[in-house]
């Protein structure tokens, strides 16, 4: 039974009325959601939060009952004939013959959109007109799954012993990869707060304080560009951090907890713990991107050996990796979108063989020797029928253009495994990475993250050998999390901020509190923050991420609804010591 309030508008909710209650005079109220005149009768389905009704009118209100009018209507239950059952309601069995009906709020305005229908209808319209897209009982099940997993998580952490910590959302400006949003301070002339792209300085702080296992369902802050996987602006992080914690121990609690979720609230299976492991340059090498979808069999194959000798002048020196896939008859056309999107994404073109019965066919054959021919064939261990898709080009070009390319022939070819959720931890990322525009080496993921080697791996590695503990969690090609074991020793982080170049004074300066809170004994500490909106968006399986958001920003980064951002009034600009160029 649905748990409903009862008063002088309902005693029932619209789900929960049936054939128990047939011959008893019951209330509901709700929308009007279609109305059907059949002269001198008139069939109205009422739909509420939980469900719908069929109501019976002999007699017509004095109001107009028009779609999207809220009423409250009082009737007798009565069970319909078999020829005249609704199978596709639950409550498909009765209707309600009203006597009394009360209008609690009219539709003064022809709805823009149907409301079963929204979630068809133009995004921006539905984002302007969201009070009516959340009537939509699709978009209502996604938000109530979005609590229920957020009500799991907070069970699952709570009994495995963490505690839930609300952190600051006014906070100071520090450089954490992407743009602040400010905050201008009405008190402090000329300063200003800002919101927190992640709680990370906050629940590091924590573990100093001595909470020894914290978490948090924390809202983020971030002016980023929208994606499907994500939202501008705000988005929220189940986030958590552990006190004398290696990364085996957060990778256990992640493996404890985030299959209990996908196993209770999504559409699939789930893998088996403990995740698949793959180290990022393995995944690099493999799968040409950080992300793998690991439903997808295709691997990519290192080519560089078979084309030693090449005098293919589009092969001399560069990275040569390929693809091998059962491509069958695959219509020409197929080899023709394969090619244009290698050379959207960057690439100079894309190279493929055939393996027929009369032998390997293709336009590079006839660059190619019968040693290479035989070679290619044994390291991409190909069959009669298969395909050969190859990019040459600079390391990250490749990787990048192959990474697409092995998606597109995993889709084309139907060979994904399906009904599954695909976890995997790609671990042992590299500490730094080369700013080509900088001409400078620079942080590659968390700046506190720990070496591994600690300080002698500082001193005595080339950085860009130097990798970190850091790992990404990835379900079916989405990352759903980032991570890392912390960097709680105060001469580590001077060394590494030194080697991306940066001094004591910066680390000082910018994170200020970190730095002063290490001075004092810090426990090792590691942690993670998988992404709430794209769990769900993974479990509900919807095409964006703002299927689940209640109110999300547009792409833009505008809130249609409410008009936001929106322009100030000179006051309040004067209140907070601005002056608009």
């Amino acid at each position: 039974m649905d748990k409903i309030a009862k008063n002088q508008y309902r005693d029932h909710s619209c789900n929960d009325v049936s054939l128990d209650d047939v011959d008893k005079v019951v209330r509901v109220a709700g929308w009007i959601d279609t109305v059907r005149d059949h002269g001198g009768i008139t069939f109205v389905d009422l739909r509420d939060h939980y469900g719908k009704v069929q109501l019976v009118f002999h007699t017509l209100p004095e109001f107009k009952l028009a779609k999207e009018t809220v009423i409250s209507a009082q009737g007798v239950v009565k069970a319909r004939t078999a020829e005249n059952v609704n199978p596709n309601l639950s409550t498909g069995k009765v209707e309600i013959f009203v006597d009394s009906v009360e209008l609690l709020g009219e539709c003064l305005q022809t709805p823009p959109f149907d409301i079963s229908t929204s979630t068809s209808v133009n995004e921006e319209i539905r984002l302007k007109y969201r009070y009516l897209d959340l009537r939509n009982p699709e978009m209502q099940k996604n938000i109530l799954t979005r609590i229920a997993v957020i009500n799991d998580i907070r069970k699952y952490m709570t009994e495995l012993g963490f505690n839930e910590v609300t952190t600051p959302i006014l906070t100071a400006s520090s450089p954490e990869g992407a743009r602040d949003y400010l905050v201008p301070s009405r008190v402090n002339q000329g300063k200003f707060y800002a919101l927190p792209q992640a709680p990370q300085q906050f629940k590091q702080i924590l573990m100093v304080a001595g909470f020894d296992k914290y978490f948090q369902i924390a809202p983020c802050f971030r002016d980023e560009d929208a994606r499907a996987d994500r939202c501008p602006g705000e988005f929220y992080q189940f986030d958590m951090e552990m006190s004398f914690a290696t990364q085996e121990d957060v990778f256990a609690v992640m493996e404890d907890v985030l299959p209990k979720i996908f196993e209770k609230h999504g559409k699939y299976k789930v893998d088996k713990v403990p995740f698949t492991r793959i180290t990022y340059r393995d995944a690099m090498d493999k799968y040409g991107t950080d992300k793998p979808d690991l439903r997808n069999p295709l691997e990519i194959v290192k080519l560089n050996d078979v084309f030693a000798n090449t005098t293919f002048n589009a092969f001399k020196g560069k990275t040569i990796h390929g693809i091998c896939a059962p491509v069958g008859a695959l219509p020409r056309r197929q080899y023709d979108e394969l090619t244009q999107t290698a050379l959207d994404n960057g690439a100079k073109g894309l190279a493929y063989v055939k393996i027929t019965e009369e032998g390997l066919t293709g336009p590079l054959v006839k660059f190619m020797t019968e040693e290479e021919k035989e070679a290619l064939i044994k390291k991409c261990n190909a069959k009669l029928g298969d395909a050969i898709f190859i990019v040459a080009d600079e390391y990250k070009v490749v990787c990048r253009v192959l990474s697409i390319i092995r998606m597109m022939l995993g889709e084309k070819l139907d060979l994904c495994e399906k009904n599954i959720y695909k976890f995997c931890w790609i671990v042992d990322f590299p500490m730094f990475e080369y700013n080509e525009e900088e001409g400078k080496i620079d942080f590659s993921h968390n700046p506190f993250s720990m070496p591994q080697g600690g300080l002698e791996a500082l001193n005595t590695k080339d950085p860009l050998e130097v990798l970190a503990y850091q790992y990404d969690i990835v379900v079916n090609g989405v990352e759903l999390s980032s991570g890392a074991v912390r960097n709680h020793d105060i001469n580590i982080m001077r060394k590494a901020f030194a080697i991306a170049g940066y001094d004591e004074e910066v680390i000082k300066n910018k994170f200020s509190a970190l730095y002063n809170a290490f001075q004092y004994g810090a426990p090792p500490h590691a942690g993670i923050a998988p992404g709430v909106d794209r769990m769900v968006m993974l479990l509900l399986d919807t095409p964006s991420i703002r299927e689940v958001v209640a109110f999300p920003m547009n792409k833009k980064a505008q809130d249609l609804m409410m008009g936001a951002p929106n322009t100030v009034t000179e006051l309040q600009l004067r209140e907070c010591h601005i002056k608009l160029r």
